[in-house]
């Protein structure tokens, strides 16, 4: 027993019965339980009880025994004038804090179902995927489950691109730049490509995305490739970059990006060639992406965003390759860009003026293929199916949110199967 997991059980009423007696045996009536108190004091504030025919309105404390009471040095803390009930797992000793004033102890070790103990060790479980792992059944996870989840990620997204538009003076427009730039240069340079599209005003990119090479110079420039030319093609980028770094007053930053651990296709060099072309083809994505009633639609906003013809037969400058094929961004990259930054992005636009729209945000996921990954991969060996992406997103939201963290008394799953008496 710990005293989180107390303090849980009395949070949600998981007790064998009410019929609550003290450690004198005289009848206690919890009225009202009180409210979960996460900062200083007592564990829970505005209980209220009845004892000895007399209502009590006050604060409980929990324990796991009740000499802890003495241990917390309570008795000098004013915080704790107001205990109108001590609760704990054991009481092991009087305290005289209560017996002079008349405040019931309450003894819970014969009220808890030892079964749930029994599973509270088994979440506590080393070396597993998640903590429930060996108790784990997909039965139990709740319904709406996977539809919460979504929404609790768009929300906390929500907040972090509010942030980004207050910085940019609700400019969505160079919010989705910067957010499409995070997103194609995936986990390896997702940071290093947003610090390249917030490196100059996104009205530079408005201006020059109208020329094939300008838009793709001033990203390859940033990213300090083109000090060299090793070839005529690097020579019309770099010509292209120092006219516009001296046409609109560009500062002289680099930024690196990284090509470790990665396959040619993810390669820095081809995003970033990707996301210039998406920008000179694509007029007005924003208005595009609001718009959009069905993933189709935001599908085609991106579909023929090709890296340049100098890619087909290069991964890298100067190099050129044995292959040769169009650098086409494929379907499955498609979709986490859509997953990752359109949708929370559209999310996020409707909550700004005031409009419901979480059904329709749901209808999209439902419609976009499942990622697979090792975490969606552990969930369905454990018999947990993922048709979409509204169940591969919410569980790999939930994995990093609770089962990484094992954060199992706040977690819907957890609280089921504690909650269920018998033997899993």
């Amino acid at each position: 027993m710990t005293e989180k997991l107390l303090q849980y059980l009395w949070n949600f009423k998981v007790f064998k019965h009410f019929d609550f007696k003290d450690i004198e045996g005289n009848s206690v009536e919890i009225l009202e339980f009180g409210k979960w108190n996460s900062d200083a004091g007592p564990d829970f504030l505005t209980g209220k009880i009845k004892f000895n025919n007399v209502i009590l309105a006050g604060n409980i404390e929990l324990h796991v025994k009740a000499s802890d009471w003495i241990f917390h040095n309570h008795s000098t803390d004013p915080n704790y004038k107001n205990i109108i009930l001590h609760v704990v797992f054991y009481n092991d000793t009087s305290i005289d804090d209560f017996t002079i004033n008349n405040i019931p102890t309450l003894e819970l070790k014969d009220y808890i179902d030892e079964n749930i103990l029994w599973k509270y060790e088994k979440l506590s479980g080393e070396n597993q995927f998640i903590p429930c792992e060996r108790i784990f059944d997909s039965q139990k996870i709740p319904v709406n489950f996977h539809e919460g989840n979504i929404l609790r990620k768009l929300e906390e997204k929500s907040l972090e691109f509010e942030h980004s538009l207050k910085q940019y003076k609700n400019n969505f427009e160079a919010v989705l730049f910067h957010s499409l730039a995070y997103s194609f240069g995936l986990k390896v340079n997702a940071y290093i490509f947003r610090q390249i599209a917030e490196s100059v005003d996104f009205s530079i990119v408005n201006k020059i995305r109208q020329n094939p090479y300008q838009l793709e110079a001033l990203l390859f420039g940033i990213s300090g490739w083109l000090e060299t030319d090793e070839d005529e093609q690097m020579k019309i980028w770099k010509r292209e970059f120092t006219f516009i770094k001296a046409k609109f007053n560009i500062l002289d930053l680099h930024f690196h990006p990284k090509f470790l651990r990665l396959r040619p296709p993810n390669f820095p060099t081809i995003r970033l060639s990707q996301l210039a072309n998406l920008y000179h083809q694509q007029q007005n994505i924003f208005s595009k992406v609001i718009v959009a009633k069905n993933s189709e639609e935001l599908f085609a906003i991106f579909k023929d965003s090709n890296a340049s013809e100098y890619w087909d037969n290069h991964f890298n400058f100067g190099k050129i390759s044995s292959s040769k094929y169009p650098k086409v961004v494929s379907k499955d990259f498609i979709d986490l860009v859509i997953l990752n930054t359109i949708l929370p992005l559209k999310y996020t636009y409707h909550k700004y003026h005031h409009e419901e729209i979480s059904e329709e945000i749901i209808s999209f996921y439902r419609t976009i293929a499942a990622e697979k990954n090792s975490v969606t991969k552990n969930w369905k060996n454990m018999g947990t199916s993922i048709p979409t992406a509204l169940e591969s997103q919410s569980l790999i939201y939930h994995y990093k949110s609770f089962c990484e963290e094992k954060n199992c008394l706040h977690c819907s799953i957890g609280f089921k199967i504690l909650k269920e008496s018998s033997n899993v």
